[in-house]
């Protein structure tokens, strides 16, 4: 800390397991390497295959700060479960799909999609269609990508589109979270990512640093208008996704709504972070600073109770605590973890809005409320994007033959 200014505590972004960097060096398998607009893949043959493309498999990267680190990705997918190797196993060729800026626009990335489509296209040995999909914002980029395809008339020969733990109806994170990156008052990571272009396209909620007001970012209301002009949806594939939330309407019980879940003291002392509450002028945030001197309250209005919900969690006040203790302040954390894509937007079955639509018992629902053909809940509440063998078997048995 210098003698103007706070520490700079917003070194880190908010990422799940899949961008969690090991101890160590990373071993990847053999592979080959594409580059394409905007971005780049590796490839990686399946069994039997004798080194050619012959049942691709294309799974895209997720929202964060920067290039995509394929071999961080990699590592997830075989860490919990072996994702990649038991696709492999079972003959299909693994496409992992990078993008140069993980926060760039959905419709820009899209394009890298495109390409890899075509690509794998181009060099694949007989006529098996392709199976397409990501995990998180790859997701929505690779629906918004295939849906694109279609409107231009562009053959993309996928059967199979997938999404795991995607935001189909927005995410959230933490309003005075995202308030908190624009009042640290330096120029910082966590402050880009949520000011990022993907970061404003994806949640449901997003802070204005520049008016102080919360609501739907003009780039989410362009994105899905986007996705309108293309139909909203692909229409040649299957398509199926799951979620890493429960379907059983049970979120995280122990949070509970207007509780405290951080308190942070010596640095930004005070500065007080509440699990989302119902109602009107609700305080989500206190954030104070001794230097330069400011102190704000972030407050909403109309929300439902997000943080306890259904859904795929993030380690969001666990990450800020961590940080702010490794720049010599306290924390007192209550709640590390909270809901980040619930399970009714990560199956496309319900708007995230209202408190009794996020909170729906997904299984108990007709499945033809959902956007997708045919969608799973975890069945224990895991983190957004947790590789499992539940939800990754469920995935592989609907590959076609």
């Amino acid at each position: 800390m210098t003698e103007t200014t706070e520490p700079n505590v917003g070194s880190f972004t908010l990422g799940g397991p899949l961008t969690a960097e090991p101890a160590g060096t990373i071993e990847v398998p053999e592979h080959e390497e594409w580059t394409l607009p905007n971005g780049f893949a590796w490839v990686f043959p399946g069994e039997g295959n004798d080194g050619g493309l012959v049942r691709p498999v294309i799974m895209a990267d997720g929202f964060n700060l920067g290039r995509s680190k394929l071999d961080v990705l990699h590592h997830g997918l075989e860490s919990g479960f072996p994702f990649i190797s038991e696709l492999r196993r079972r003959g299909r060729d693994v496409i992992l799909l990078g993008f140069d800026e993980r926060s760039a626009s959905i419709l820009d990335n899209a394009r890298t999609v495109e390409a890899a489509i075509m690509r794998a296209i181009a060099v694949r040995l007989g006529d098996a269609p392709l199976a397409v999909g990501g995990f998180s914002m790859g997701g929505i980029v690779t629906r918004y990508a295939l849906a694109r395809m279609e409107v231009q008339r562009m053959d993309h020969q996928t059967q199979l589109y997938f999404s795991y733990d995607s935001p189909h109806r927005g995410a959230s994170i933490p309003v005075g979270v995202q308030a908190f990156s624009h009042f640290i008052p330096l120029p910082n990571n966590f402050a880009r990512q949520m000011n990022s272009p993907a970061a404003r396209q994806m949640l449901w909620q997003h802070y204005d640093a520049d008016t102080g007001k919360t609501g739907v970012s003009p780039l989410r209301e362009e994105f899905l208008e986007a996705l309108r002009q293309v139909g909203w949806w692909p229409r040649r594939p299957r398509m199926i996704g799951v979620a890493n939330g429960r379907g059983d309407g049970i979120g995280l019980p122990e949070v509970k709504a207007g509780e405290v879940a951080l308190r942070i003291d010596k640095i930004y002392p005070g500065t007080t972070f509440y699990t989302q509450a119902q109602g009107d002028d609700v305080t989500a945030a206190y954030l104070n600073r001794r230097l330069p001197k400011a102190e704000k309250t972030i407050t909403t209005g109309g929300f439902p109770e997000l943080d306890g919900a259904p859904g795929g969690t993030l380690h969001t006040y666990k990450i800020l605590a961590d940080t702010v203790k490794k720049f010599g302040g306290e924390a007192d954390l209550r709640h590390g973890d909270v809901c980040f894509v619930p399970s009714v937007s990560a199956v496309a079955i319900r708007d995230i809005d209202k408190q009794d639509d996020l909170y729906a018992g997904v299984d108990e629902l007709a499945p033809d409320e959902s956007e997708l053909d045919e969608f799973l809940c975890s069945s224990t509440t895991t983190a957004h994007t947790a590789i499992t063998a539940e939800l990754c078997t469920w995935i592989m048995d609907r590959l076609a033959d």
